[in-house]
């Protein structure tokens, strides 16, 4: 069977799962779940077909390896927070409080369920590139592949600077000051962990043009191809979700303000320097209000 057939097929699968699971335990975390799995399940089947067909699959086997390194990465570190226990994740809990139940029903069946599952679909789709383009493995493809194990690299360390400190939150009885992480990569950025997984998907986009280019496709069509598709819509989807999970911080925790001010979104940077306090005299000097009188000791 031809393996983009066979993926459609797993997907179609996947989804019927999802949708009748999600309505039977009236649990919508079900895509969650599996987000971590089918991805590496699409890819292997990709590489399989590439090494059936009797061509060099040594681009496909690499492309494989590492998404099941990352999938177990995620699988471990969703397994860790009680992924699998039949906690429901909390921003869906949110969203059915701020919607009618039917509005909410269309919700978990077009974007929980339909779109998330083709999101998945749409990532691994540059092992079909590289399976429809089977060119030696090169410089490129290994630059690339080294890039993809970096991104990883610094997903897990940012996955487990946050695992400790919410462990050390927990020790200290669910409050430890200023109530989320603000050290280590998330110092950098607010979110090391989504910048380093949407990192590792346009690597892996890039592991597919690198095939195509090497085929003698150009860079319309070669470098820049359909697939890209994927990575674009993930990483949209992780602005978007990444917006709508800082809301929810942002209300629970009042310091979480000055840290947004001082601390690059996604991208890792240094920390912006913020205006120090006593420079508001200044300003009001310069706009022509009097400076506030001091308080007598």
């Amino acid at each position: 069977m031809d393996p983009l057939a066979l993926v459609l097929l797993v997907a179609a699968a996947t989804c019927a799962f999802c949708w009748i699971a999600s309505l039977i335990t009236k649990d919508t975390s079900w895509v969650d779940r599996i987000w971590s799995i089918v991805p590496a399940v699409y890819v292997w089947i990709f590489a399989v077909a590439g090494m059936g067909d009797g061509k060099d699959a040594t681009r496909l086997v690499v492309m494989a390896l590492l998404v099941t390194a990352w999938a177990a990465r995620l699988t471990f570190n969703f397994a860790r927070k009680g992924g699998y226990t039949g906690m429901e994740d909390y921003r869906w809990a949110v969203l059915r409080g701020r919607m009618k139940p039917w509005q909410f029903q269309l919700f978990n069946l077009f974007f929980i369920v339909l779109y998330q599952n083709a999101l998945l679909v749409l990532i691994t789709l540059p092992a079909f590139i590289a399976w429809q383009n089977p060119a030696p493995f090169g410089g490129w493809d290994l630059a690339f592949a080294v890039l993809f194990a970096a991104f990883l690299i610094g997903e897990f360390t940012a996955d487990q600077e946050q695992w400790s400190y919410h462990e050390a939150k927990r020790a200290a009885g669910g409050h430890l000051e200023p109530g989320f992480a603000t050290a280590g990569l998330f110092r950098l950025s607010r979110h090391p962990n989504f910048f380093f997984e949407q990192a590792q998907w346009w690597a892996f986009y890039a592991l597919g043009a690198a095939a195509a280019v090497a085929s003698g496709l150009g860079f319309w069509g070669g470098a820049i191809n359909w697939t890209i598709i994927g990575a674009v819509l993930l990483t949209i989807l992780f602005i978007g979700s990444t917006i709508f999970t800082e809301s929810i911080t942002g209300s629970k925790y009042p310091a979480y303000a000055d840290y947004k001010r001082r601390t690059s979104m996604l991208v890792p940077l240094p920390p912006r320097k913020t205006a120090p306090k006593k420079a508001k005299a200044g300003k009001d000097a310069k706009a022509g209000k009097p400076a506030p009188t001091p308080k007598p000791a």
